[in-house]
């Protein structure tokens, strides 16, 4: 296993391969961002993670930005190029945002699906047992 030197990472870059995202093509979706990285040159700046579900299932291919905290939805192999250029210029990929971090907390962006509060699908998940 790799231990990466992170000292001059300046964007982390978390990709959910869950599994409603990798029926939408999330593994394409992270090779192509990883060769978009690799091919500018920027593997010491941006860093991936791919993860498992995220729990933005209708968002699917998600996508989240840190250190801005931004969280993508529908993205696509070639979103790729858009999102590295955003990350570079600090600029959000428009259209393709769900959730931003204001410093205090997440903001819906229109058009994003609310979703369900999580201590709600635990009372659903518990009354259906019962």
């Amino acid at each position: 296993m790799a231990t990466w030197n992170l000292s001059n990472t300046k964007h982390h870059v978390l990709i959910c391969n869950g599994s409603s995202c990798n029926r939408e093509g999330a593994e394409e979706l992270t090779q192509a961002i990883r060769k978009e990285i690799s091919d500018r040159e920027l593997d010491d700046t941006i860093h991936t993670t791919r993860t498992r579900c995220n729990g933005r299932c209708h968002d699917k291919c998600v996508v989240i930005a840190y250190p801005n905290g931004t969280w993508y939805k529908d993205m696509k192999p070639e979103d790729s190029p858009l999102l590295i250029d955003s990350l570079l210029s600090n600029k959000d990929c428009t259209g393709k945002i769900s959730h931003t971090f204001n410093g205090e907390e997440f903001e819906r962006s229109e058009g994003a699906v609310a979703g369900v509060r999580k201590n709600k699908a635990k009372v659903n998940k518990v009354s259906k047992i019962l």
